[in-house]
């Protein structure tokens, strides 16, 4: 068994910088798609060393301030279904409890690297499935909608509905029809589970929201916000109970964060609901190899695999680092780059109606 190490690192000048940008990226991603961004946040802060564990815990720590920030944003543009978060949200809390204390469980008994292990497989089994099911609909829906206001919900979402268990049925404004609870429970039990476990509820939150409840994907997104805060404010007292929360990493990972959350909410007013699938299965998707680069070396430290030669390590740790950039980059140019086309293409529609009015009045 490895020993135990110091859970916290050293911060330089540089990785203080690295972490305020990666902040910033994460924040503009989980306003936009409403998964928390965690899903590259918490590699990024591995990549720098982070115990897993740590790197869970702080992100949860950083999430829900700015969840509630995002979700307050979001709420004015009316995306937000306030009653399904608050009850999504405290059966997730059951969840949160449960996967921290494995957790805690794994970082006891296998050290720093059976929790980068642990983390980073649930980071590879969760992106291969969710994340590739999320960028093959997203491209499948590209023509469908226009905008949300004809989304359509699935086979799934309508059967749900026409399940009526006495007792547990609770209506809700953005299915505009009543689910049972019991569906409820447990997709807010396993978002928990996963969140406790990478930092990232959204990755089962989100598609569930949307596929399972047939909540329009904007709406969905931004009630996962709501479902974020909820979880983020109970894990940071669960992980900081048992000393795993570095305040330092989720100050400054928040700083960056509040700046991209904002841009990121107002960016969702410009744009498709297929564009918000297709950034999150894209970035899951890049993230996915990062993550997959670690496993080996993580499983030649624990003497499960033969040791590697130390070349290589360094060339899958470099690899792993470079391609968790170049995710960070790619989401926030897509969604930047929305935005600005969005916001151009309104500003034009806006020149025509007001040269069309001044002709009308002359």
């Amino acid at each position: 068994m490895e020993a135990l190490p110091t859970n916290f690192i050293d911060l330089q000048l540089i990785q203080i910088i690295y972490l305020f940008l990666v902040g910033f990226v994460g924040g503009l991603v989980s306003g936009f798609i409403g998964s928390g961004g965690a899903f590259v946040l918490t590699p990024a802060m591995m990549s720098l060393g982070v115990p897993g564990i740590v790197a869970v815990a702080s992100n949860m720590c950083h999430k829900f301030p700015k969840a509630l920030i995002g979700s307050i944003k979001r709420a004015k543009f009316g995306q937000v279904d306030l009653k399904l978060g608050l009850i999504f949200g405290l059966f997730a809390e059951i969840g949160v409890l449960i996967g921290a204390d494995i957790q805690e469980y794994i970082r006891m008994n296998f050290g720093k690297t059976g929790s980068d292990l642990y983390v980073s497989l649930a980071f590879v089994v969760i992106l291969a499935t969710i994340g590739s099911y999320v960028l093959y609909d997203a491209l499948k829906s590209r023509h469908e909608n226009s905008d949300g206001s004809d989304e359509q919900a699935g086979k799934i979402a309508l059967w749900v509905r026409s399940v009526h268990i006495p007792g547990t049925m609770v209506y809700f404004k953005s299915m505009k029809a009543k689910v049972s609870l019991l569906f409820i429970l447990p997709l807010g039990i396993a978002t928990g589970m996963l969140a406790a476990t990478i930092a990232v509820g959204g990755f089962i939150g989100v598609p569930a929201i949307i596929y399972i409840l047939g909540v329009p994907s904007l709406m969905a997104s931004a009630t996962e916000l709501v479902i974020a805060f909820v979880m983020g404010m109970g894990g940071t007292i669960k992980f900081a109970w048992g000393g795993f929360v570095d305040i330092r990493l989720a100050m400054i990972i928040l700083a960056g964060s509040l700046f991209g959350v904002q841009l990121g909410a107002i960016g969702t007013t410009y744009v498709k609901p297929y564009l918000i699938k297709l950034v999150m299965g894209l970035i899951m998707v890049i993230v996915l190899f990062s993550r997959t680069l670690m496993v080996p070396v993580y499983l030649a430290k624990l003497e499960i695999i033969t040791a590697l030669d130390v070349g290589l390590e360094h060339i899958l740790r470099s690899s792993s680092f470079v391609i968790m950039v170049f995710a960070l980059a790619s989401g926030a140019l897509i969604i930047l780059g929305a935005m600005w086309s969005g916001r151009q293409a309104e500003t034009m529609s806006q020149k025509i109606l007001n040269n069309q009015q001044q002709l009308k009045v002359t």
